[in-house]
């Protein structure tokens, strides 16, 4: 999903058009390699019923459609003149006379922009010719994610989704909350009852994992309640019910990609020391920006148990900084070249010394050699770090719960938009 946010905000800050199209029956395109046999289908009377049926055809409910389709398609748009993005197998990209196209594939459904809108027909025409498509025109639903334009930028969020979980969770009628998690909630040391039915606990936290698709400020909550999933007690359910409450309060809450801003990658990381009561490990976020646009965003627990803030820190730095080098490769394939540094903003003047200092620490002798490679991306001067303050840090919302205060702002600073909000 990172690819498809970046994909649409370079689109939005060149100003060009985005259409989707749609292909019937997508399996059944795809052409078998294996040798494989099945069953008469239900209602086919066989001479011999001792006799199967040979596939030559790929069909549904096959493992290796998907492949097999995929596969197919990418030859088609190789054909056409099209080169395969190493960094995203998902992302083709064509650069032709001065003339730029770009085709963004999940499974069936492609997103297609290009800098002018007769490459872009003379694409069209040629994928109808190889299969069944249908042609949805401007881009405006995408795997769920609604999509509004205007000149200001492109609106995403997932009203309907959001909405659909409310109506499934029974709560139409309840009162919404401003704020999704208590700040100090004791969930990962409850000892109440088991939940009989963990089934309703999971899919209920599924669907919210998709959710925080277009809604950063899900992340944390979503992320804490998703490490109960295996064995979820009453008060998990509860927790989870409470974010159902808040959805209520704003359904229609998105992000907004701007047309205006450069194509500036700045990062925000941080790191909540020892967040986890019951393995001591500290949770990353970070909160990436292109031209002030939010493009990706994630929080994590760490692998392993930092000894310091300074440590936690440090490893959240290396988290955001392999994420910006692909988001990098991503961009590079869509054309446009970043040559400036990256910036990444930390709250941590002792992470910042350890990263531009290539010298001894004795409090980082133990840290994997994977961690130090945010060294030569600062020697290279590929990022460039800068210090923070705790109360500006975007990153703070991805790691710990907050207030109804605390919350709102950073909202606000994030990006976060209601576009079905009163006025």
């Amino acid at each position: 999903m990172g690819t498809v946010r970046l994909f649409l905000g370079t689109a939005v800050k060149r100003n060009w058009e985005v259409h989707q199209m749609d292909v019937y029956n997508a399996f059944l395109h795809g052409d078998l390699e294996e040798e494989i046999y099945m069953k008469h289908p239900p209602g086919f009377k066989a001479s011999d019923p001792k006799k199967v049926c040979r596939l030559r055809k790929s069909i549904y409910g096959l493992k290796q459609s998907p492949r097999c389709w995929f596969e197919k398609l990418s030859t088609a748009l190789k054909k056409f003149g099209f080169e395969q993005s190493l960094s995203d197998y998902s992302l083709f990209t064509m650069d032709k006379d001065g003339e730029q196209l770009h085709v963004l594939v999940y499974v069936d459904d492609l997103i297609i922009t290009g800098s002018t809108m007769t490459v872009m027909q003379a694409f069209k025409d040629y994928l109808s010719t190889c299969f069944h498509m249908k042609d949805l025109g401007p881009l405006k639903y995408f795997l769920g994610i609604e999509v509004a334009h205007s000149p200001s930028g492109m609106y995403l969020c997932q009203r309907k989704y959001a909405l659909d979980i409310i109506s499934d969770s029974g709560l139409l009628g309840a009162k919404p909350v401003a704020f999704p998690l208590e700040s100090n909630n004791k969930l990962a040391l409850s000892a109440s009852p088991y939940l009989p039915h963990p089934a309703k606990y999971r899919r209920l936290i599924g669907r919210l994992i998709y959710l925080a698709v277009t809604r950063p400020d899900l992340a944390y909550c979503v992320h804490f309640l998703a490490q109960f999933m295996q064995k979820p007690r009453e008060d998990h359910w509860e927790a989870a019910l409470r974010v159902v409450k808040y959805l209520k309060n704003n359904p229609g809450q998105g992000i907004l990609l701007r047309a205006a801003g450069s194509f500036q990658f700045t990062g925000w990381c941080d790191s909540d020391y020892s967040g986890c009561p019951l393995t001591r490990r500290s949770v990353t976020g970070y909160f990436i920006q292109l031209g002030g646009s939010p493009i990706s965003w994630k929080t994590n627990k760490q692998k392993t148990v930092s000894r310091s803030s300074a440590e936690a820190e440090y490893r959240a730095m290396a988290h955001i900084t392999q994420e910006l080098i692909w988001l990098k490769r991503i961009l590079l394939s869509l054309g446009v070249k970043h040559d400036g540094s990256m910036l990444v903003r930390c709250d941590s003047e002792a992470a910042i010394h350890i990263a531009t200092n290539p010298v001894f620490h004795e409090r980082t002798k133990h840290v994997e050699v994977d961690c130090h490679f945010v060294r030569n991306e600062v020697l290279t001067k590929n990022i460039r770090l800068l210090h923070v303050g705790t109360g500006s840090q975007l990153a703070d919302i991805l790691t710990k719960p907050l207030g109804t205060q605390d919350y709102a702002q950073f909202c606000v600073k994030l990006g976060i938009q209601d576009l079905h909000a009163p006025t």
